[in-house]
């Protein structure tokens, strides 16, 4: 059996190749971006792992001996799972093995932005050594922290906050409002929870139906001199929205770890605003987060190639076909 990675911005390879060897799968690295790359590479393949190569149904066409494809990550928005679907392709992804590092770094954003460290610090290092530029600041404790998308890792960004002394809400579709998570976070609906909210976390995927999730209307009906976060996909939020809603003030502060285009252009205004807080698609890492989520990712290909259930999978019903 062969499995290539597609695409991987990662240097090493260590625990794929440990997985392939045990296992005896042939494993090959390559580097396509593109659809025309991905067919190149991957011919005679029968898994594929993918980090942000496109697998659309042209691409599958072209493959006809992928029978798996594993996602490093969560977000499958490259994939065209229908597509997989309607061949017999399994489609896998790691759905939790980040959930305490991202939630991690939204919070961290969230702080930071709050005590205005980084211009604290820009400032400092220019010259100016006052508090004038980040007042007012208020205590955390006083502070609502709105979370859109109460999965595992809004879950545990609403958490994180709460132990913080902030005042914790949030929406999810799958959740009623009124009611309460298994946490103890109140449910509201979007609509309260953007209106009422001085920060608002971001922890939703990219669908048709979230993309540009957050626009200048939505940044509207926010709270003056809020701060918006997000650590989820760059297209839910747009960017140009955010860009106004800073330079008017509408928004106090943001901090993105995520972007529309990635990496972030040269270009882009999000760089002249001094009270954007910019990190490049980081939140995701930590040594363990990097190690659970190379070792698991080729480990759900292997099981479907195996004829076995694999730990995480988005169509299980291939499952019969895909082994082949």
């Amino acid at each position: 059996m062969k499995i290539v990675i597609t695409d991987l911005d990662q240097e090493r390879t260590t625990e794929e190749e440990t997985v392939a060897e045990a296992a005896g799968v042939q494993l090959v690295r390559q580097q396509a971006r593109t659809e025309d790359e991905v067919i190149a590479a991957a011919r005679g393949a029968d898994g594929l792992l993918v980090q942000y190569a496109p697998i659309t149904d042209r691409v599958l066409e072209a493959l006809p001996t992928v029978r798996a494809i594993g996602r490093y990550g969560v977000g499958v928005d490259t994939i065209d799972v229908a597509a997989a679907t309607a061949r017999g392709v399994a489609v896998s992804n790691v759905p939790d093995y980040g959930t305490e590092d991202v939630s991690d770094h939204a919070v961290a954003l969230a702080v930071t932005l709050s005590r205005g460290i980084v211009e604290l610090d820009r400032n400092l290092r220019a010259g100016t050594y006052s508090l004038a530029p980040v007042k007012p600041m208020h205590r955390l404790g006083t502070r609502t922290f709105g979370v859109i998308g109460l999965g595992r890792i809004g879950a545990a960004t609403a958490r994180k906050a709460r132990a913080l002394g902030y005042s914790v809400q949030g929406c999810d579709p799958m959740r009623e409002a009124g009611t309460t998570t298994e946490d103890g976070i109140a449910v509201r609906t979007r609509d309260e929870v953007l209106s009422t909210s001085d920060v608002l976390s971001i922890h939703v995927p990219l669908t048709e139906e979230t993309h540009h999730l957050i626009t200048t209307a939505t940044l509207a009906r926010m709270r003056p001199g809020s701060l918006l976060v997000n650590t989820s996909r760059g297209g839910v939020v747009d960017t140009d929205a955010v860009v106004g809603a800073l330079r008017s003030g509408q928004l106090r502060g943001a901090g993105l770890d995520v972007f529309e285009t990635e990496p972030l252009p040269d270009d882009s205004p999000l760089r002249a605003c001094p009270t954007a807080v910019l990190t490049p698609h980081a939140s995701w890492y930590s040594e363990e987060s990097e190690t659970e989520l190379k070792r698991r990712v080729i480990e759900n290909v292997v099981e479907v190639l195996a004829g076995r259930t694999p730990r995480n999978i988005l169509n299980p019903e291939v499952l019969g076909s895909a082994a082949g």
